[in-house]
This record gives structure tokens, C-alpha cells and sequence, in this order.
């Protein structure tokens, strides 16, 4: 067998492999899922009797906020998992628990910390603004994972 023959079969089976793992990668588990949430503010302490809904959407890493857009113009923001695992709740089903974290830090020094913990549907967490390492806003919310209907394939009966 010739070099270049050699040559070109090797490049074409690491073609493959890459094509292979960028198709076959699997995505992180928050990926494509949507919570609805309600978001208060925190003051001196005490949360704030009105609560802001909101919806979390994750997408390839990213998560968007609609109440970080409006509020504080953050688009999609990246968050890092640092812990997901299963446990047997009491009724002997396997849960699965998520903690992730998000921060950005904006062209005015703004830093914003988002910290969550997602148990199986529901989602808690809270979000800390910061200046100069001094807090200027705090918020927590909780919520629970949005219902998508699945789609039907074709050929199914309705």
C-alpha cells in the first residue's frame, strides 16, 4: 500500500471520529429544559411580599432569564454543573438533584452570581448583584420544570 493511500486513509478515519463525537456527544441534562419561576427580591433580610415570574430557559451551556434581560440586560449567560447525582426518595424512586452555578460580570462591574439546585422538576436558587464586593441586590426564586407536550412523530394517530 502506497503512502499517500495510507496517508488519506488515516485522515478519513479521523474524520470519522471527530464527525462521530461531535454527533454522539451527549448534551448536559439541562439542556433544552425550561423552569417557570417566581422571583423576589430580598431587602435588609426580608423577602419582598411581590414576586416577579420568570422563565429559565438552558440551551448548549447558556441559560437565559427573561427577568436578567429586562432588569439588567444579560442574555444568555453560561453555568458550570458542579454536582449531578441520583438518590431513592421515601417512595423508593430514583431523583435526580443538580447544582449549578452562573456568574457575569458587566461592562459597568457588576457582578452577578447565580447559584442554583435543581431536585428532579423543581428548581431553588438564588441571585446576588454585586459592585466592588458589596451587595447591592439579592433575589431568590423557586419554581418547577415546564411541561412540553412531546411531539408526534409522523404517521401517528391523533
Amino acid at each position: 500500500m502506497s503512502t499517500k493511500k495510507l496517508f488519506k486513509i488515516f485522515v478519513l478515519a479521523g474524520a470519522v471520529l471527530l464527525f462521530a463525537n461531535a454527533v454522539l456527544k451527549e448534551k448536559d441534562p439541562l439542556h433544552k429544559k425550561i423552569y417557570n419561576t417566581t422571583i423576589i427580591e430580598v431587602k435588609d433580610g426580608q423577602n419582598s411580599k411581590k414576586g416577579v415570574t420568570d422563565e429559565l430557559e438552558f440551551k448548549d451551556g447558556k441559560l437565559f432569564s427573561n427577568f436578567l434581560m429586562d432588569k439588567f440586560d444579560y442574555k444568555w449567560l453560561k453555568y458550570e454543573i458542579n454536582k449531578d447525582s441520583t438518590y431513592i426518595d421515601s417512595t423508593e424512586t430514583e431523583i435526580r438533584y443538580i447544582e449549578f452555578e452562573s456568574s457575569y460580570t458587566d461592562d459597568k462591574d457588576q457582578t452577578m452570581v447565580m447559584k442554583c439546585t435543581i431536585d428532579e422538576h423543581a428548581i431553588d436558587g438564588e441571585i446576588k448583584i454585586t459592585k466592588n464586593d458589596k451587595l447591592k441586590k439579592m433575589f431568590v426564586f423557586n419554581g418547577k420544570e415546564k411541561y412540553v407536550k412531546p411531539k408526534k412523530k409522523e404517521g401517528e394517530a391523533k
